[in-house]
């Protein structure tokens, strides 16, 4: 059995989508980065955290742990915190190139685990003021890693990426499948 240590909405839709079986207990961990962490080391470690957390009552299972983190001049953009944190989240991104890391971990039984992680790169356009202050009105940007969510409203600016579209959304899906078909877990 799989087991997701998320309860990301977004996370789940893109297993089911892809036809991946599983079950979800999400982890309750922190996901503050450490003083002078590297972006990757961040994600990765926060995904190890989540899938060890929950492996621990599931011992059985496969179970996958995974955080998405947006980075734009090496600075990492978590979940804002209120809107103004949005606005200044998108503020910083428009107009601009970033990266999404998505830091995926997959643990189960005798002491296995996988390590990795996708980077893909979104460019955004430049966004008003009027446009940040609407979109943030949403409330789309508030439980989202860097304040959009490509497959929402924001995809209305963001007209190139370079890697994993569904790795933006917060899996990269397709790595995921492959390290599943390796271990014959599906």
């Amino acid at each position: 059995m799989l087991v997701l240590a998320s309860a990301s909405p977004r996370r789940q839709e893109l297993l089911r989508n892809a036809g991946i079986p599983f079950t979800v207990q999400p982890a309750d961990i922190d996901e503050e980065p450490l003083p002078g962490e590297l972006p990757k080391d961040c994600a990765e470690r926060l995904a190890r955290e989540k899938a060890q957390t929950v492996s621990r009552s599931r011992p059985a299972d496969y179970v996958l742990g995974a955080d998405t983190i947006v980075v734009i001049d090496e600075v990492i953009l978590g979940k804002p915190s209120d809107a103004q944190d949005a606005a200044r989240m998108l503020r910083l991104l428009s107009g601009r190139t970033h990266a999404v890391i998505t830091g995926v971990c997959l643990v189960g039984r005798n002491a296995f685990e996988k390590m990795t992680s996708e980077t893909t790169l979104v460019t955004m356009n430049g966004l008003s003021d009027d446009e940040i202050r609407d979109y943030v009105a949403t409330g789309e940007p508030m439980d989202k890693a860097g304040a959009y969510a490509i497959q929402g409203m924001a995809s209305r600016w963001i007209p190139r990426i370079e890697g994993d579209y569904s790795n933006v959304v917060g899996l990269p899906v397709a790595r995921v499948y492959a390290i599943l078909r390796e271990l014959r877990a599906i």
